[in-house]
């Protein structure tokens, strides 16, 4: 197998070995691709908090392929299955487990990609018990995407949107693309877009949206919305969901501003307005369960968000795409093979 590993921030070297089978309860993923996130980015600038990554490390915590092998304990029904992965390595017997909420783990902070060895490689072994198969005819480049949608599923089921609602999505990345679909499914009588790039209106209008507006024509529309669902993941973009929220409304933060920014939301205007906020960190299983099902049955469109494939030999190129700013560049994936 060819791994990709940073020894330190900015260091990077692959490698060529043989995998090892995996161990009792442990499956074998042969990786169709990997995908980079902002996440991944911060793992190779060394912006990652504290606590959350250990060097070195084999990035790639999105990611689809199919099981090769199988360890001891394991169905060798999942041989030769589809499947997407979940990436907290939570213990299971802690009291956050216990009540579903495995990225909240008591025993402490361990994903794929970054604790762990991740999916920038030829083959990934994890916990069979993090596996999700997929349908026999599953597109697996798609399938990729499965995580951040995992994460949406996430803020999905806490936004709890109801049919004939007024809701709406700041961010314009594939978080927000994602957010899109899942709230246009429950029939909202209105869903807006907010962004910064006007052409991603398209897009979010195909996907489900009933109107886009840039963030310097909001004022007709503040106070309005049941439900804002916040994926840009900056300070100034959780000011815009809160403003555009009707008192009592629910806000779901999820993305994670730097840390030197994130001094955005008025607590004074949070508690004379009721306004309910949710987060989201990761993705619990009934999270991933949502996404891997609304996925099979055809419903979330995830293609059209990849931009760029490249092989796992063009790291470099491929991390620079990211951190670009190119409204061209949307979701670039890793080919191992």
């Amino acid at each position: 197998m060819t791994a990709l590993v940073l020894d330190a921030p900015g260091a990077f070297h692959l490698i060529d070995t043989a995998p090892a089978g995996p161990g009792p309860g442990d499956a074998l993923v042969r990786v169709h691709a990997s995908g980079i996130c902002g996440s991944d980015r911060e793992v190779y600038e060394g912006n990652r908090p504290k606590g959350y990554v250990r060097y070195p490390v084999t990035p790639g915590h999105e990611w689809s392929g199919t099981v090769e092998a199988v360890g001891a304990g394991v169905p060798e029904a999942l041989l030769g299955r589809k499947v997407v992965g979940e990436g907290f390595r939570n213990c299971q017997v802690c009291d956050r487990c216990h009540a579903g909420e495995t990225t909240l783990c008591t025993a402490g902070y361990e994903e794929t990609g970054f604790t762990q060895p991740g999916a920038m490689a030829t083959t990934l072994t994890l916990p069979a018990r993090l596996l999700h198969p997929l349908s026999d005819d599953a597109d697996l480049t798609a399938a990729a995407l499965l995580e951040p949608a995992a994460c949406i599923a996430a803020a999905a089921l806490k936004a709890d949107a109801q049919p004939g609602q007024r809701v709406a999505v700041v961010g314009t990345g594939t978080l927000g693309m994602i957010a899109v679909q899942f709230l246009a499914a429950v029939s909202p009588a209105e869903l807006l877009v907010v962004g910064t790039r006007p052409d991603r209106e398209q897009l979010s209008l195909s996907f489900g949206a009933t109107a886009f507006l840039t963030n310097d024509r909001l004022e007709d529309v503040r106070g309005g919305f049941d439900i804002v669902i916040e994926t840009a993941g900056s300070a100034p973009a959780a000011r815009t969901s809160a403003a555009l929220l009707r008192r009592g409304g629910r806000l779901v933060l999820t993305g994670i501003p730097a840390a030197d920014t994130a001094d955005g939301l008025d607590p004074t205007d949070l508690v004379v307005r009721q306004i309910e906020v949710q987060t989201v960190f990761g993705a619990a299983p009934d999270a991933w369960a949502h996404a891997v099902r609304v996925f099979d049955a055809g419903l979330l469109t995830l293609l059209p968000l990849v931009t760029h494939e490249l092989p796992l030999t063009d790291f470099a190129t491929a991390i620079e795409l990211v951190g670009s700013g190119d409204p061209k560049v949307g979701k670039v994936l890793l080919r191992p093979a």
